[in-house]
């Protein structure tokens, strides 16, 4: 039995090169610190294969995000190389400070990074990483999900069901149809051009987008580069498909909405702050659009008084733009190998420029 032991044993030391073999042993002294309970196994067995991973036993979300697992992690984090930043909180400089020196890298496991404390990463000189790309099909699939939500009056129509009366009549509760309408997509990047695709086959008349230059990928869409101004005037349905930062922060206010058509429909799957609420709400309640589409709100959840629930040509969804199990996996090991390649001195997969 022994003989057998050692057989392998110098099996596998030939067939593993010296440098794989030392560079596991050495990477498997860095910690990482994954902040949440619900983290998906598969990023969680990339991570073990290299490292000493440390994961939290509560949920990094909503009000156990705010106590149990805060504390919890500014007990687990000091001597982490790498942070797996799983959570719509955001990263304090409390728990920056309590990680210590050695921090190389948050890696957030989410497409957007305005949680992430942006200047507090860049002067300590860690590195982000994201998640992007990965999720465009699922929270493209949303998009189209909200736009018919919204045409389709899936508010008003759902409570007739929930109330037990329904509107019978031939003129009873009618929508507004994606075929032949102009769909302009605000960012197309992953998620914009992956919205393009998925319409194909609803007949959409034209599809316009805007944004600080013209996409290559654009021409094979036949997506139109246009103004933004123009993009307002002209869109049935609006879709905003950018990121949070301070240039887009209410980017749909009281004046772009007054530029907008009358039957236009806002869809918004990129962050709650893109819009102003307030803004949106009168535009709603006065019919000065048709309707809107949210998956992401500010805050969330959105309070159940909130008087945006109030509208009904208002269809929210409570943030599942990649929630899908594929998804959600595909992020995970994303994640891990930003992880993996930060810590063993390869270029981030998928860095965030801070």
């Amino acid at each position: 039995m022994i003989a057998h032991y050692v057989a392998v044993l110098a099996l596998v030391a030939v067939t593993l090169p010296a440098s794989c073999v030392a560079n596991n042993n050495m990477t498997k002294n860095l910690k990482v610190l994954v902040s949440s309970n619900d983290f998906p196994a598969s990023g969680l067995k990339v991570l073990e294969e290299h490292f000493t991973v440390v994961q939290t036993k509560y949920l990094n979300f909503g009000e156990e995000g705010k106590t149990l697992t805060k504390e919890d992690l500014l007990k687990l984090i000091p001597g982490s190389s790498a942070l797996v930043w799983l959570s719509h909180h955001p990263i304090s400089k409390e728990l920056l400070d309590r990680a210590g020196p050695q921090l190389k890298l948050v890696a957030t496991v989410s497409a957007g990074y305005n949680h992430c404390n942006l200047d507090e990463l860049k002067a300590r000189g860690i590195k982000l990483s994201n998640t992007p790309n990965v999720l465009a099909s699922a929270v493209a699939e949303i998009a189209v999900g909200l736009m018919l939500g919204a045409a389709r009056r899936f508010t008003e129509n759902l409570d007739q069901v929930h109330r037990g009366e329904w509107e019978i009549g031939f003129d009873k509760v009618l929508g507004q149809d994606i075929r032949g309408s102009t769909v302009g997509i605000i960012g197309l990047g992953g998620i914009g051009q992956a919205v393009v695709k998925r319409l194909a086959g609803f007949e959409v008349s034209k599809f316009l987008y805007t944004g600080h230059r013209e996409k290559p990928e654009a021409k094979a869409l036949g997506a139109e580069f246009v103004t933004q101004d123009q993009l307002l005037a002209q869109s049935d349905f609006v879709v905003l498909a950018v990121p949070l930062t301070n240039e887009t922060k209410h980017m749909i206010n009281k004046d772009t909405l007054g530029k907008m058509k009358s039957n236009a429909i806002v869809i918004n799957v990129g962050r709650g702050d893109l819009v102003d609420q307030d803004a949106l709400y009168d535009a709603l309640k006065n019919k000065q659009i048709y309707a809107a589409g949210l998956d992401v709100t500010t805050p969330e959840p959105l309070p159940k008084d909130h008087k945006l629930l109030t509208l009904p040509n208002l269809f929210v969804l409570p943030h599942i733009g990649s929630a899908t199990v594929r998804t959600r996996s595909d992020m995970a090991v994303l994640a891990a190998n930003n992880v993996v390649n930060a810590l063993t001195g390869k270029p981030l997969l998928t860095p965030v420029n801070l």
